[in-house]
């Protein structure tokens, strides 16, 4: 947002007009929001204040839904008075860190601003996709709505003078040039400019690469399984690169399994096998040395950092491999150490050596961690195959939930073991709730063969 602001500012400056810019940042240092306010009139002389007072913002340039939604942003804005462009990509505050569960209201969000300033003076728009899909770069998005903003008419500058004032500002002059021109054509035609930014990789759907607008080499976003068989099939194949042919026909086979009896018993309902499918995986794919290495050395992450950063760089990795790593005496907890650019070498050494894993040349197989997400497999496995033996459409919603579970699993080290109690109580209430079902059924059907007896005997 600070750039957008300098931009203004050095724009207005070129056409003489006078301005004034006063950023509100220092709470960013601290995981807070920025907020400029800029002010633009035909000559200094009209500008009394540097502020925007309660409602009288003519713009709201809304590089961020939830910091245009705090109380401040939005008591600058008034129905009749207001225009609004926003940008609604869903990035989560840091306070996520602490509430994984942390649900983000972007409806209501878009309700208020619509409040604030009328249904027709407000456009939203997920910019940050589109022009991180665009431009290969998410820091592209403000100016991207910027761009937008000033195809509305909502910018009382020249485009001239805005390009002009890029090249004057000197950072990504060429990307954010692009990222300006692009949210122009997203006014004109919005459906064509995301049939440009989400086209299918050359050669293939799924993740691959495709060329940015500025040139740059950009990893494809994967599109959600439209299918249960697709959902399948794209793990067997991850599962695949992550360890071999067989370890990855160890879940299909499972899953075929609690497939073809959910089909038997209760004809027409997936919901256990699609559970099945994603959390089974999830506990068959955990991130351990090997696969840390693998991601690391396939040519994913170089191309990443290559297309982010230019000129000369050196990696530094912090990581607290359990073998090596020494524990704080305070908290109790694996502490991290710095790895220099010679780990590259290391995880690419580690990557083609992941067949060993959990043989007996598996130098990690015997650490806490590692045994814990073995033995995970092993009791997941055993509570599906208890489950689907006692399959029944009354107890089916919770036979899910109890599939569902290792998605309460989460992180790693310490948050891992927090996440793994709270989710195995769960496990053990709804446990409880399954075997409990089917009791109460028996005795319902006791009780009415009882009614029927003496019914049938008083006739």
């Amino acid at each position: 947002m600070l750039t957008v602001g300098q931009v203004l500012g050095m724009a207005a400056f070129l056409e003489g007009k006078g301005m004034t810019i006063l950023d509100m940042s220092g709470l960013a240092q601290k995981n807070g929001s920025v907020m400029s306010h800029i002010r633009i009139a035909p000559t200094q002389d009209m500008l009394h204040a540097t502020r925007v007072a309660a409602g009288e913002a003519h713009l709201i340039l809304g590089c961020d839904v939830l910091t245009t939604t705090a109380e401040d942003s939005l008591a600058k804005m008034a129905v009749g008075v207001t225009k609004a462009v926003i940008n609604s990509a869903i990035v989560m505050p840091a306070t996520f860190t602490h509430n994984a569960d942390l649900k983000f209201p972007l409806g209501s969000m878009e309700r208020e601003i619509i409040d604030a300033v009328g249904a027709d003076s407000a456009w939203f728009m997920d910019a940050t996709k589109v022009a991180t899909r665009l431009m290969g770069d998410s820091i592209a998005t403000n100016l991207f709505v910027l761009g937008y903003a000033w195809q509305k008419g909502l910018i009382p500058l020249l485009e001239a003078t805005i390009l002009r004032a890029i090249e004057l500002n000197g950072a990504a002059i060429e990307m954010n040039k692009n990222a300006f021109l692009w949210g122009r054509r997203a006014v004109v035609d919005m459906k064509r400019v995301e049939e440009i930014a989400f086209s299918p990789p050359p050669g293939g759907e799924g993740l691959g690469e495709r060329v940015s607008a500025n040139g740059t080499k950009v990893r494809a976003i994967t599109q959600l399984s439209a299918s249960l068989d697709e959902t399948i099939e794209r793990r067997v194949k991850f599962l695949t690169d992550y360890q071999d042919d067989k370890y990855a026909k160890t879940y299909s086979d499972f899953v075929a399994f609690v497939r073809q009896a959910e089909t038997a018993k209760l004809p027409g309902k997936t919901a256990l096998t699609e559970a099945v499918a994603r959390y089974y995986f999830k506990l068959l794919a955990v991130k351990d040395e090997f696969e840390v290495a693998r991601l690391h050395s396939n040519g994913d992450f170089e191309r990443r950092i290559a297309g982010q950063f230019e000129g000369d760089y050196k990696l530094n990795f912090h990581l607290a491999p359990p073998i090596f790593s020494r524990k704080d005496p305070v908290t109790g907890e694996l502490r991290k150490r710095q790895f220099g650019p010679w780990m590259m070498s290391a995880f690419r050494f580690l990557a083609s050596r992941k067949a060993l894993r959990g043989s007996a040349l598996d130098i990690f197989k015997n650490t806490d961690e590692r045994r814990m997400e073995q033995q995970l497999k092993v009791d997941y496995r055993r509570l599906i195959e208890e489950v689907v033996a006692k399959l029944a459409p009354h107890n089916h919603s919770l036979a899910v939930q109890l599939a569902q579970i290792p998605e309460d699993i989460r992180g790693y080290g310490h948050v891992k073991e927090r996440h793994l109690k709270a989710a195995k109580a769960k496990e053990v209430k709804l446990k409880a709730e399954f075997d409990a079902s089917k009791m109460v059924i028996a005795i319902a059907s006791s009780e009415t063969a009882k009614a029927a007896y003496y019914s049938v005997n008083k006739m």
